[in-house]
């Protein structure tokens, strides 16, 4: 009874060490279609594409199979034929017009016309080498050049990694019940149509403690949605391939924080003749995190002033709206006539993402 109670942890452990190629900052193998298909999946991650490199217009764009990327090459030489590129996805849409990672980018740059998530995609280049075409089926070829054995029969060998157990793929084809994905080092690819059971062998495509196995199979190349699948007809088991692991890569290192500024100001500096009851409302270039702003605002009277009243902290109430980046001020009371009013933004306040944002401040005079 001991050994059969250890069995099911051994067998854990097992599926765990299978799946080793998935964790830290491996890059993600990719085609051009496939980053059209699912930007949100590869946004800000690191990927490896094929393909070649042609001029469209003004613009380097890199083009695999029938579909192009915008490349932004950050003093990478573009060579001719066949390349290897490894870069970073920007979808420009799911980041700000301040975003530094732009800062090379020479595409949308106007904030009121700023694209949608998904709409214009770049890729960062970090590396460029050259490379050969795929002439022989392996799931590595596959991935990244799949349209050169689009319906043609193959056989590759894998490891089985259930119905995308791992997150390997960044959706399913949804074409059967059995559908499973096969990996091999740092690459993977969908098999459907295709039990994978066998002789001396049943494997569930929902159970971790299966992953792990190796596979051969046998079918027809299909390209479709962005994904690389496999119309499987055969599976047989089989010994691991002689295949170094892939190497891992640095983590792209964060973007450098973009100090957030106060752009706008109502009334603005210098104003006279502000009306008693009225608000104070700032406008700031970036986002804020709205838990840093409580006592990061301080109004004062300032200049001649009885002496109860020279300097003192005027009350107030704040708030915050997230779509415009402004912050509102009405005050308890009605403003004194004919003052003078400070109103200073501290140091303490922070954008959405951390970033400092800059102390400032604006004086104004009341009306009668």
């Amino acid at each position: 009874m001991p050994r059969l109670r250890i069995f099911g942890p051994i067998l854990l452990l097992l599926a765990a060490a299978g799946s080793v190629y998935t964790q830290g900052n491996a890059r993600r193998l990719a085609t051009v279609s496939s980053l059209h298909q699912y930007p949100a999946y590869y946004h800000l991650q690191n990927v490896l594409l094929h393909g070649e490199f042609v001029e469209n217009g003004s613009q380097t764009v890199l083009r695999g199979g029938e579909r192009d990327i915008t490349m932004m090459m950050n003093d990478q030489r573009a060579v001719s034929g066949t390349v290897e590129v490894r870069g970073m996805l920007l979808d420009v849409g799911r980041l700000e017009p301040s975003d530094p990672r732009l800062s090379r980018y020479g595409g949308a740059r106007e904030p009121e016309r700023w694209p949608r998530p998904g709409e214009e995609l770049v890729l960062s280049v970090t590396g460029v080498a050259e490379t050969q075409l795929a002439t022989s089926p392996s799931i590595r070829g596959l991935a990244l050049q799949p349209w050169r054995f689009d319906g043609q029969k193959v056989t590759v060998v894998g490891q089985f990694r259930g119905r995308n157990l791992f997150g390997d793929l960044p959706s399913a084809p949804g074409k059967s019940r059995y559908d499973f994905v096969l990996r091999s080092a740092d690459a993977a690819l969908w098999v459907t149509d295709l039990r994978p059971r066998g002789r001396g062998f049943d494997l569930s495509v929902d159970a971790k403690v299966d992953t792990g196995r190796w596979l051969q199979v046998s079918g027809t190349v299909v390209l479709e949605r962005g994904l690389v699948t496999m119309l499987g007809t055969t599976v047989a088991t089989s010994a691991a391939p002689d295949v170094e692991p892939p190497q891992e890569e640095e983590p792209a290192p964060p973007a450098p924080l973009e100090t957030a500024e106060m752009i706008f100001s109502s009334p603005t500096d210098g104003d006279m003749n502000v009306p008693l009851g009225g608000s104070v409302r700032f406008q700031f270039s970036r986002g804020l995190d709205p838990a840093s702003i409580d006592g990061q605002i301080r109004v004062t009277y300032v200049g001649t002033a009885p002496a109860d009243a020279a300097g003192a902290t005027l009350e107030f109430k704040h708030a915050y709206d997230l779509g415009t980046r402004a912050i509102e001020i009405r005050f308890a009371a009605p403003l004194d006539r004919f003052r003078t009013v400070k109103v200073e933004l501290l140091d303490g306040m922070k954008a959405f993402d951390g970033a400092p944002v800059a102390p400032s401040s604006i004086t104004f005079s009341t009306g009668g």
